[in-house]
């Protein structure tokens, strides 16, 4: 479909949107509105223009990630990759927030990198530069 110009958003289920809040702001993200609509979701947008939609009714204390951290492999988005341009700095940056590196950094075949961090929830994200 040629008329798909781009990615919009990415929604994030979570199940407090402070604790979700202080998490993004921390990588960059910027509060712009929110609690909004019938979910409710609350919007953020880091200064690349990146847009974020934190869903707020996810169940808080379930534990495992259903898409990833049970043996099963259920269908579904598993993880939101970020490209970046420095993935040296931003480990050191992840590392100096207290925040654990779940996966990597895994340097591919083609010369880029990537590594993975959870939020507060235990949704996926990566960062990933290109080789």
């Amino acid at each position: 479909m040629q008329e798909i110009i781009g990615v919009n958003h990415i929604g994030i289920r979570v199940s407090d949107m402070a604790t979700a809040r202080v998490f993004y702001e921390q990588l960059g993200f910027v509060f712009l509105v929110g609690p909004i609509g019938p979910e409710p979701v609350a919007i953020m947008e880091h200064p690349s223009g990146v847009n974020i939609n934190l869903i707020l009714n996810a169940d808080a204390g379930l534990g495992n990630n259903i898409l990833m951290d049970v043996a099963e492999r259920y269908p579904g988005y598993t993880h939101v990759a970020l490209d970046v341009n420095d993935v040296k700095a931003v480990q050191k940056k992840i590392k100096a927030l207290g925040i654990a590196i779940t996966e990597g950094p895994i340097e591919l075949p083609n010369g880029g990198t990537m590594l993975f961090i959870r939020d507060q929830d235990r949704n996926v994200i990566e960062f990933h530069q290109n080789g």
